[in-house]
């Protein structure tokens, strides 16, 4: 699958998730901005069916390396980035796992059984980023009792495999760029910043800025009932040159674990 195909797929279900992304990007190119794509992101289990390494297969088959790792202690995470071998402006891609056994007998239960019920046909296909809840309805009770232990699980189970993110590439704007004027320019118009640690994370020292609108309240369908819920988000992130005046492509962890918390109802 070519790498046109599998952003165009994923930015679709996307927008259509979640409108108030859409309309963030319609804002910024009503204002003569072109908007492109610094990376996208995805959230897995690192149960070895449906890992970093198998997510990433579908974007390694399409040109792309892994370039750097990270780990989450607090969260019980770990992620790689990928880059493009060759094509150096397209999109990172950024893959994140719950890492399981930290985790109590009955969301390992949970998680099983779950994966267990995705056909072996789509575990073995590049389809998987695509599927969404590919184990089908969510129970309310089940996704509650998941988030008490991690926001993170809890939002997996209900969403599935699909982009948790696309980030703006703010060095690519024209007006709107820097991280300030992004921020107020999305709070003029009624969106809610993330703020943990702050409305920007990281720092031009650290080389990388980072800001994020918090996810849309979005309608799902559980076997209770219809509840809402919170969708995806849309990042913006600043790049910076290193001393030798390469700009910074990799991730800082403690920004990035801030920027998790975008699909939290309770910040």
């Amino acid at each position: 699958m070519r790498h046109q195909d599998i952003f165009s797929r994923l930015w679709d279900e996307y927008i259509k998730f979640n409108p108030s992304v859409k309309k963030v990007y319609d804002l910024f190119t009503a204002n003569g901005e072109k908007v492109e794509n610094d990376h996208i992101a995805f959230r897995t289990f690192n149960d070895k069916r449906i890992n970093v390494d198998k997510l990433a297969q579908v974007f390694i088959n399409a040109g792309y390396e892994e370039k750097a790792d990270y780990h989450f202690e607090e969260k019980h995470l770990y992620a790689k980035h990928y880059e493009h071998k060759t094509e150096k402006n397209l999109p990172r891609v950024f893959i994140s796992e719950l890492i399981l056994d930290k985790f109590s007998d009955y969301l390992n239960e949970i998680v099983i059984k779950k994966v267990n019920s995705i056909p072996n046909e789509l575990l073995n296909t590049n389809e998987l980023i695509f599927l969404g809840s590919a184990w089908g309805i969510p129970s309310f009770k089940i996704y509650e009792k998941l988030k008490a232990e991690s926001e993170y699980a809890g939002w997996l189970y209900v969403m599935g495999f699909r982009a948790n993110h696309f980030t703006v590439n703010v060095n690519a704007l024209k007006q709107i760029n820097t991280m300030e004027k992004v921020n107020n320019f999305l709070k003029n118009n009624g969106y809610v910043i993330n703020a943990v640690g702050g409305e920007i994370k990281g720092t031009p020292q650290e080389l990388l800025e980072q800001s994020s609108i918090m996810s849309e309240k979005i309608k799902i369908q559980f076997e209770e009932g219809e509840f809402d819920f919170p969708g995806c988000f849309y990042e913006f992130a600043k790049r910076y040159n290193d001393k030798n005046g390469n700009l910074f492509s990799g991730f800082i962890a403690n920004s990035a674990n801030k920027i998790f918390e975008s699909t939290d109802f309770n910040k």
